[in-house]
């Protein structure tokens, strides 16, 4: 067990800029903050829906977060047209609004409910479902799913903070306490 923490610390290590610095991956809470939570999570996944609200509040009490958001669509065709339409509202600058969308809305996010979600977060759905056809969005997707295998991710949510995995929701405590370790060691700004 510690000779797989080990190894998987020093994978997060080499890996760093793929993990927390991905210019392709969509960046929420502040961009410039002293620590990283970077979440693999899927729009059809109830407790990263559930863990959502739990991090906009993190957000909302501590403005040194930066959350780095990879769409990890692993429950279906649903999840991956709506990892899909996240991406592709980059170009159109609302990534953030279509992604908390999705997340506080309720109900299977489907093609037609991604698409009011989409609605919903003042973005131009034609545009949006050209947008979704860009290769580099199915490449983003693989690119993910690659690092969540060698990460050994299988399930959403799962986190990266500093050099450890945490699987599954937390709570805002929880995640208080792990900031303030990643905080607390050597390299924070990771």
């Amino acid at each position: 067990k510690e000779t797989e923490e080990n190894e998987l610390a020093a994978f997060i290590a080499s890996a760093n800029d793929e993990i927390f610095n991905d210019p392709m991956s969509p960046v929420g809470g502040n961009p410039e903050g002293d620590v990283s939570l970077v979440e693999f999570f899927d729009y059809n996944c109830p407790y990263c829906r559930r863990v959502a609200t739990v991090l906009e509040e993190l957000t909302q009490s501590d403005p040194n977060i930066r959350i780095v958001y990879k769409e990890f669509p692993i429950l279906g065709p649903n999840s991956t047209f709506a990892a899909r339409a996240a991406l592709a509202a980059r170009t159109q600058g609302r990534y953030l609004e279509f992604h908390n969308a999705v997340m506080m809305g309720r109900g299977i996010a489907d093609e037609e409910a991604v698409m009011e979600f989409a609605r919903i977060a003042g973005l131009d759905t034609d545009r949006l479902k050209v947008d979704m056809e860009d290769p580099a969005i199915g490449a983003i997707l693989q690119r993910n799913l690659s690092l969540a295998e060698a990460l050994e991710i299988s399930g959403t949510p799962a986190f990266v903070i500093a050099d450890e995995i945490y699987p599954g929701a937390a709570d805002l405590a929880e995640f208080r306490r792990v900031i303030a370790a990643a905080r607390a060691s050597a390299d924070p700004a990771r």
